[in-house]
């Protein structure tokens, strides 16, 4: 007997063994945005367990008040039909959805990623004269790059920020999406190639925490983390003159050796960086040789590039990064990379052929824009040279 209660002792004490390796800096950020998601987190839970709690205590208590051994219990086979439990019946549930509706409608706006902060915390406001730091974050395979454009310098794998300073992050991505991340500081953030993405937050206590990508991007995902340190003014100002003293220069050949795919990166420091290169990057025209997305969006806006922009098939194609060296870039396309496909293309169904490569792209007697012989002129392709 004795052993039987050790034994249920240790049954009540395993759940707790569980949980002593779980990271709760979810439930306990150090940034003021995370903090309010938290705080989210607890009020949904919270109104939602004021329904939830009472219903599996009801059913509970049913089954034991009318289990088929109690006599006692009221027997009443012909009742139909209540007011009074109607109204607490649908009430209660109404008046929690009202609730939950308004805290949401409210947190959507007020955590709107793209909206400047209005509060360092939740007893102090922004200084008029605060200059928010800007920070320019690229998802690279499968590592993260970090440019500082008002310091002039950029990093590997290391992010840091002073205490109570507001932070602008511009995010985007070199191929895959990836999902930028930091628990103590803020929600996560999507990172695509060819967009860009934004985020305030504020880090409101000093230490080093943990960022990653939360988005599954291939084979190195596993490893694609960074530090993010909290410092004071004095430890900020410290770790930028150590980036600018040990790091090197990144310019547009250094970054395309960046770039290519790779596992485990060190962290890395660049003393400088080429002024355009996040812009390059986000454009997709970091590789010489390459259009820049905007470049192309403005030959659309003027009304597109006639039977000349045929000219330009080659400097808009960006899957195949690197497939002449042998890289495979991840979820590249087979017509980029020349691998075989993994399955036949489906047949289908409707008596129509695929259109082929080098097909004449005519479609119920008319071309496709830009083919026809008697097109205007088309205006000046802003090709990039670089």
């Amino acid at each position: 007997m004795l052993k039987l209660v050790k034994f249920s002792r240790l049954l009540s004490v395993l759940p707790l063994l569980f949980l002593a390796g779980c990271n709760m800096v979810v439930m306990a950020p150090s940034g003021d945005i995370a903090a309010q998601q938290r705080d989210l987190i607890v009020i949904s839970t919270v109104l939602m367990l004021l329904i939830i709690i009472p219903v599996i205590f009801l059913t509970l208590f049913f089954a034991w008040r009318y289990r088929h051994s109690n006599t006692a219990a009221t027997y009443a086979p012909e009742w139909h039909h209540s007011t009074r439990l109607e109204i607490v019946i649908w009430a209660a549930p109404l008046a929690i959805i009202i609730a939950l509706g308004a805290v949401t409608w409210i947190s959507t706006h007020k955590l709107d990623p793209y909206r400047p902060l209005d509060r360092l915390d939740a007893e102090r406001a922004i200084p008029a004269d605060a200059k928010p730091l800007i920070v320019e974050v690229v998802a690279l395979d499968w590592k993260w790059l970090f440019f500082y454009p008002e310091l002039g310098i950029a990093t590997v794998n290391e992010l840091a920020a002073p205490v109570d300073m507001p932070i602008n992050f511009k995010i985007t991505a070199s191929s895959v999406m990836n999902s930028f991340y930091i628990p103590a500081l803020a929600g996560q953030i999507y990172a695509m190639p060819g967009m860009e993405t934004k985020l305030h937050a504020v880090i409101n206590r000093q230490g080093e925490y943990e960022g990653f990508s939360a988005n599954y991007s291939g084979s190195g995902f596993s490893h694609m983390r960074f530090k993010f340190h909290g410092l004071d003014q004095a430890g900020f100002d410290a770790w930028v003159a150590q980036v600018k003293q040990q790091g090197t220069m990144l310019n547009r050949d250094a970054y395309l050796k960046l770039e290519k795919p790779s596992e485990k990166e060190p962290v890395r420091y660049y003393a400088g960086a080429d002024a355009d290169l996040y812009n390059a990057i986000l454009n997709m025209c970091a590789t010489p040789g390459k259009m820049c997305m905007n470049e192309m969006m403005h030959i659309d806006m003027m009304g597109g590039g006639g039977k000349e922009s045929a000219e330009n098939r080659e400097k808009l194609q960006y899957d195949n990064r690197h497939a002449d060296e042998g890289i495979v870039a991840p979820a590249a396309t087979v017509p980029a990379t020349g691998a075989p496909a993994r399955s036949e293309p489906a047949e289908r169904t409707d008596g129509m052929q695929h259109d082929m490569p080098g097909m004449d792209m005519q479609h119920g007697g008319h071309s496709m824009p830009g083919t026809d012989n008697g097109a205007d002129p088309a205006p000046a392709q802003l090709n990039n040279n670089n």
